[in-house]
């Protein structure tokens, strides 16, 4: 079975793919009994699309390989911090725990700007773990925008 790292890793394989078309380098998998289910990276900029997070796309995914939008008992690994568009998306798809890498100082929802995963108020909350390989999803994305500059 596939450790948490295992499936970071993979998630970073993702991200790394974004960069070929220019979008920032966040990838993310989704994972139920211990396999890969789903699969995403940005790709705003090369759709033109605010909703192509990783995570959406990965969620998506996920949804096509169970055959419907509930995502019970499922795991969601990303190498930043999730938005709030993406962390509402996790909490409607019922996924039961979410491991990213690099908190989001700027708009992460997951206890750096915002904690809405753990609101009382939503019918489903999950289950957070934050830095798993945080120094490479850091590192990824401080180069990214490092050479972006330049």
């Amino acid at each position: 079975m596939a450790s948490h790292r295992d499936f970071m890793l993979e998630a970073l394989k993702e991200a790394e793919r974004a960069i070929a078309h220019g979008d920032v380098p966040v990838g993310c998998v989704v994972a139920k009994d211990g396999e890969i289910i789903g699969r995403g990276h940005n790709r705003r900029e090369e759709r033109g699309d605010p909703l192509a997070h990783a995570e959406m796309l990965a969620l998506r995914d996920a949804a096509e390989s169970l055959g419907g939008w509930r995502l019970d008992g499922c795991d969601l690994y990303v190498t930043l911090e999730p938005c709030a568009m993406c962390a509402g998306a996790m909490s409607q798809a019922r996924i039961a725990r979410l491991f990213y890498g690099a908190r989001d100082f700027k708009a992460g929802a997951a206890g750096s700007v915002f904690d809405f995963l753990s609101d009382p108020r939503l019918p489903h909350r999950l289950d957070v773990f934050e830095g798993i390989c945080e120094e490479r999803c850091r590192s990824l994305l401080s180069r990214f925008f490092r050479d972006k500059r330049r």
